[in-house]
């Protein structure tokens, strides 16, 4: 193989997801890695790192919040149903399209130029979570609720659904906020 995309499931910032990348970084024969990493995570910069120190041609394709995590990720359910719980705060985010990543990383993949390189992807502007789930409820014509919740509260909720501990810890956000329903249209 002489080239590879890497993108960890379901985040980078797994416990496990430095050793998988170091593995397949070091494989005999990989010429070129390109890694899609997470902004302002620990474990993707350590990811990097080990990609960056290598002996290999390294393309980094960093990003924060997906557009598609609405449409076709974990919150799907909750936008069908009405509701968007979360413990995000009002700090506004860079939302980035999948198929923005994809025409960097295939970029990176295919042409010279970009070896060496770590590119900061964004959307064309940020939005707080109740943005978000605003131009949603616009271009969808639907009343969408969106409730800050506490940490802990999101939390006791996740557990109580069944999800795993290791994919409530990616949440990485401040606790000690106070649930606030807002309805969007």
């Amino acid at each position: 193989m002489a080239a590879v995309y890497v993108s960890y499931f379901p985040d980078i910032a797994m416990p496990g997801a430095v050793d998988a990348v170091r593995e397949l970084a070091d494989k005999a024969g990989v010429r070129r890695l390109v890694l899609l990493s997470g902004r302002g995570e620990e474990e993707a910069q350590a990811a990097e790192q080990v990609v960056m120190t290598g002996s290999i041609e390294w393309t980094v394709v960093r990003c924060s919040w997906f557009n598609q995590n609405f449409s076709e990720g974990y919150l799907l359910d909750p936008v069908l149903g009405g509701e968007i719980v979360l413990p995000t705060g009002d700090m506004a985010e860079p939302f980035v399209d999948t198929d923005d990543i994809a025409d960097v990383a295939v970029a990176a993949l295919t042409s010279s130029g970009h070896g060496g390189r770590v590119y900061e992807m964004t959307g064309p502007r940020l939005l707080t979570f109740a943005d978000a789930i605003g131009e949603i409820a616009t271009a969808t014509g639907r009343e969408l609720v969106f409730r800050q919740a506490d940490l802990d509260t999101y939390v006791a909720a996740m557990t109580e659904h069944g999800v795993p501990q290791d994919i409530i810890g990616l949440l990485g956000v401040r606790a000690g906020q106070r649930g606030v329903a807002q309805s969007v249209r």
